[in-house]
């Protein structure tokens, strides 16, 4: 039976393999072909043309609508697809189409490899560039890395853009983080609601900060309440959005789980950017999305425009004739540990290191998803020594932020720095010990990595993590598909990067330092 189309960006692609009829996802055919051809004209415009700022930020743009779960509409993907072919310049080249164009198997994987990397430094930049904060040498390298990802056939230069990614994610992310802590503050140690309220409410999931942030402002009178979910738990550790009262706590989990908890949630749902999964009947007529996110037949919110704020009077509306929340819990979350509040509590820190009451940290944070396999990461978290810490940042949390809630010595055993672009204040974090402690290399510090992945944005912080001179991470809950065995070989090799195998055995070689 001949494919329809193929994709192997995401960790739960068909059997590990790749999907050829519909997307594990739950996008058809159709639109994965679409993300094909608006992939080739990016490459096509990196050819032809000279980056400048708004080539740039289009092209990010772009990137981000074709990353996994943020996008579902042909209609959006095919504007944004016309808009690519009227900026090709001049003599454009022929380009092969999809992924499978490239019939070697190593060079298709390292391209794959690179283009995935790229498309989370986008969304990382789109995020900052909506924050007033953009860098053109990020742009300069996204035009770079789309040319070798179109045409390299050299296996070592090829690796040498892909290291070269995992450079330009870190100053992405550096970027991103001063984005955010300009505009909303430094994070800080805050509990979080996990009930709810006795009003109707709004909730909003995704990424971005300032589409919470406008919203909080257009619906402060409205006698409403404003719920977080999944990687908007964040927002609540930031000064300038836990200041607005109704900003009422965090309801839900992770995003696969969203089919349930937004058909019990009663309001309009807000989704900034992914991840959204296939909308069902018992909440299509109270979604929402706005940015990079799209599904059919759901109303799109704006973008900005001269400088005023996207409007969000719609969902408000909306709202206030909607019943409460259905409560899914009743209980709090600790979070807001970034890098500015570690370093406060530095001295405490290297202390519990030096007495031996913390023995080890874990780097536990990336993606969750819906393979029963990752019940691994919670039995970890679980079993894992009582000296031991978990860093964490992204939807990983979920997994175990409820279920290890002890503290060594005041120092909460779970420390969550905040979204999955904030795996850079952990970064941030270990290099700062490594300073204190007087290490030569980051890896003799007392830190492992158990991560966890499901998409393109894991890709560029797993880059990230390689350029800063990580090693031994563990990555799970499968290696890429589109890793070919030669590709894979050479990460196990270099950066000794292994697969996950049981929990007892992981946590034994991890608190060993293994």
């Amino acid at each position: 039976m001949e494919e329809k189309m193929f994709c192997f960006q995401c960790q739960e692609t068909c059997r590990n393999t790749g999907c050829t009829f519909a997307g594990m996802c739950g996008k058809k055919a159709e639109t994965a072909n679409l993300m094909d051809e608006i992939i080739r004209q990016l490459k096509l415009i990196a050819l032809t043309r000279k980056v400048d700022r708004e080539l740039g930020r289009f092209v990010i743009k772009s990137l981000f609508m074709t990353i996994t779960n943020a996008n579902f509409d042909n209609t959006a993907l095919q504007k944004q697809l016309d808009e690519a072919v009227k900026r090709i310049g001049e003599n454009p080249s022929k380009l092969p189409i999809g992924v499978l164009a490239c019939e070697n198997e190593d060079i298709r994987s390292l391209r794959e490899l690179l283009t995935y990397g790229l498309k989370g430094i986008a969304a990382y930049a789109e995020h900052a560039a909506v924050l007033g904060k953009e860098d053109d040498s990020i742009y300069a390298f996204c035009f770079k890395a789309l040319q070798v990802a179109a045409t390299e056939t050299d296996s070592e230069k090829l690796l040498a853009v892909i290291l070269e990614a995992g450079e330009i994610s870190v100053k992405t992310m550096a970027l991103l983080d001063s984005a955010n802590t300009e505009t909303f503050g430094n994070p800080q140690v805050t509990t979080v609601k996990t009930g709810v309220g006795s009003r109707p409410g709004i909730l909003i999931s995704g990424h971005d900060l300032l589409d919470l942030k406008e919203l909080l402002e257009q619906s402060k009178d409205a006698d409403i309440d404003i719920y977080t979910h999944c990687e908007m738990l964040p927002a609540h550790y930031y000064p300038e959005l836990k200041k607005y009262p109704h900003l009422y706590g965090n309801y839900g989990n992770a995003w696969h789980l969203q089919n349930k908890e937004f058909t019990s949630f009663n309001g309009p749902i807000l989704m900034t950017t992914n991840c959204i999964t296939p909308v069902q009947d018992a909440y299509k007529n109270r979604i929402f999305t706005t940015g990079a996110a799209g599904y059919p037949s759901v109303p799109h919110i704006a973008d900005r425009k001269n400088g005023k704020q996207k409007d969000f009077s719609e969902i408000i509306e909306l709202a206030k004739k909607c019943k409460a929340p259905e409560e899914l819990e009743n209980g709090t979350i600790t979070g807001g540990f970034a890098h500015a509040q570690v370093f406060a509590l530095a001295d405490k820190v290297v202390e519990a290191v030096k007495s031996g009451a913390i023995k080890r940290f874990v780097v536990m944070a990336g993606c969750d998803g819906r393979q029963k396999e990752r019940q691994y990461y919670s039995e970890v978290a679980e079993n894992l020594p009582e000296d031991a810490v978990i860093l964490t940042a992204g939807c990983a949390k979920f997994r175990y932020n409820k279920l290890v809630t002890d503290d060594i010595g005041g120092i909460p055993r779970v420390l969550d720095a905040g979204q999955c672009n904030d795996c850079y204040s952990l970064a941030v974090i270990a290099l700062k010990l490594k300073e204190v402690f007087g290490f030569k290399e980051i890896n003799d510090l007392p830190i492992s990595f158990d991560i966890s992945w499901y998409e393109q944005k894991a890709v560029a912080v797993l880059l990230a993590l390689l350029h800063l001179g990580f090693k031994n991470l563990r990555l799970g809950p499968t290696l890429p598909a589109f890793l070919s065995p030669n590709v894979a070989k050479i990460l196990i090799e270099t950066f000794d990067i292994k697969g996950i195998t049981d929990p007892q055995t992981d946590i034994k070689a991890m608190m060993a330092g293994k």
